[in-house]
Order: C-alpha cells, then sequence, then structure tokens
C-alpha cells in the first residue's frame, strides 16, 4: 500500500472503485504554450482529439474573448478557469472579470506571485487584501476566486507557512485554492493534512508527476500517488483536474501521455 492511501477504520484500503469523471478531465494550457502560440485553434482541436474535455488558460495569444469563446465551441471544450496576474487584478479588476464571464469561466484564479512579491509575511497579507476584495467582486459576478500554489507558499517565512496564511486569513466561500500536487510534494507538505483542515478548500488541482530526482515528468512515469489523493477528493473538495507539465520537449505528446495515465487511475 502506498503510503500516502488513507485506510479504513478497521485498516483495510478501500478497494479501487471508481476513477475521474472524464468530462472534469483538462489541462493547463501553459503545457502547449509553444503550440498555441503558432495555432490556437489546432492545438484546443489536438487537445479535444487526445480525449481533454476542459482548459485552463493562462493567457490568450492575441484572441478577444469572444474568439476564444468560439473557438472551444468549435472544438467542443469548456473552460472553468483560467490564471490571471496580480498586476491585473490591482489595475484592471472589472476587465478581468468581463472576460471570464465571455470565454465562460466559473474560476478566476491568480498564477503566481513574483521573487519581488513574496519576500516577507507583510508582503503576503498585502496581496491577501487585495485578493479578497477582489474574490466579493468575483462573487457578486457569479465567479470564484481560487489562489494557485507553487511551492514558495510552503516555505516557513517568519515561522509559518504563507498557505495557513492564505487560508485562515481569507474566507473559505471567497477564496479557494487551486492546489498543485506537484509544487506541493516538491516542498514536503502534507496534502493529507491540508484537506483534513480545511476541507472543501481545493476545487481545482493540477496534476504533475514528480521523477525519482524531483524533476517534473509525465503522469504516471513519476513517483506522486495521486489515486492516493484523490481517493480523499470529496474532503478535498476536487471537482477540476488539470493535467500539467512547464517543461515538456513533446508537449503534445507528454499532454497525451499524461491523459491515458490520469483517465485510467482508479481509486
Amino acid at each position: 500500500m502506498s503510503k500516502n492511501r488513507r485506510q479504513n477504520t478497521d485498516g483495510r484500503t478501500p478497494e479501487s472503485t471508481t476513477g475521474i469523471d472524464p468530462a472534469r478531465i483538462g489541462i493547463q494550457l501553459y503545457t502547449v504554450r509553444d503550440d498555441m502560440a503558432e495555432d490556437v485553434a489546432g492545438t484546443l482541436r489536438a487537445l479535444a482529439a487526445i480525449g481533454y474535455a476542459e482548459v485552463e488558460f493562462a493567457g490568450f495569444f492575441g484572441h478577444s474573448p469572444g474568439e476564444i469563446r468560439a473557438l472551444l465551441d468549435t472544438a467542443g471544450l469548456v473552460s472553468p478557469s483560467a490564471h490571471v496576474q496580480l498586476a491585473d487584478i490591482r489595475s484592471a479588476a472589472e476587465q478581468l472579470i468581463e472576460t471570464a464571464v465571455t470565454i465562460g469561466n466559473d474560476y478566476i484564479v491568480l498564477g503566481w506571485l513574483a521573487p519581488d512579491e513574496r519576500l516577507s509575511l507583510d508582503d503576503y497579507r498585502r496581496h491577501i487584501d487585495l485578493v479578497a476584495g477582489f474574490a466579493a467582486q468575483c462573487r457578486d459576478a457569479g465567479l470564484q476566486f481560487a489562489w494557485h500554489n507553487h511551492d514558495f507558499e510552503f516555505t516557513e517565512l517568519d515561522g509559518q507557512r504563507p498557505i495557513d496564511l492564505i487560508l485562515d486569513r481569507t474566507d473559505s466561500e471567497l477564496v479557494q485554492v487551486e492546489l498543485d500536487l506537484y509544487w506541493m510534494t516538491l516542498a514536503g507538505a502534507d496534502p493529507f493534512h491540508y484537506f483534513e483542515n480545511y476541507p472543501g478548500r481545493f476545487p481545482l488541482c493540477h496534476i504533475k508527476d514528480m521523477a525519482a530526482d524531483r524533476s517534473m515528468t509525465d503522469v504516471g512515469d513519476g513517483i506522486i500517488d495521486f489515486a492516493g489523493f484523490f481517493a480523499v477528493g470529496d474532503l478535498a473538495g476536487f471537482k477540476h483536474y488539470y493535467v500539467e507539465r512547464d517543461d515538456a520537449k513533446d508537449a503534445l505528446g507528454s499532454a497525451a501521455r499524461s491523459y491515458a495515465a490520469v483517465s485510467t487511475l482508479t481509486f
């Protein structure tokens, strides 16, 4: 039994009985950013042909929100969420919301903090105050705000993990978390601790695997026990599952291999 799998109260491991709903398997388009830069429509069609049902944007490659919505419709895809930058939350909050509504997103996700934006816990406190207000605007527009983690949110600053500050200082109804399981594992954090202490806060997750040398690899080729995490997905709150690999040389090939692994997981 994997060390990550939870047991029943009698000590037995639950039988593997189910997998991820195929309609909830998506991909973060940063994985195929070079392909998208050359041909957005063709890349979306290729991902749909692999089997993906959902995509998460991190930029629109010169296309308007209306054009993106039309390309998604043509490819038979939906986009539940998109990444945005902190600077855009500061300067273009209403535009971000309008874009999300046009495309059909349900979630707007803060995707990244630059190194000079995360030097101290006070930096995080300022960001929390900013996103709390933006999250309320999202709610009023029928959207949900979420914060995407990297490893640095799990690295202590002044004796505290920033992710704990984010979760503890925000309204659970307004601010949720897109959990990147690779970065969390790299940081040495225990996902089950967070599932149990912050149940339902993690509606979105990123699925990329870790090789023995701790580098990224295609799902199924590494050491992360995704099935163990997804077995308690109801506790975590998982609703959308996005494959991602930041450094793929053959991005569409990587996307296909990871999809095959994710779509056949049982737990």
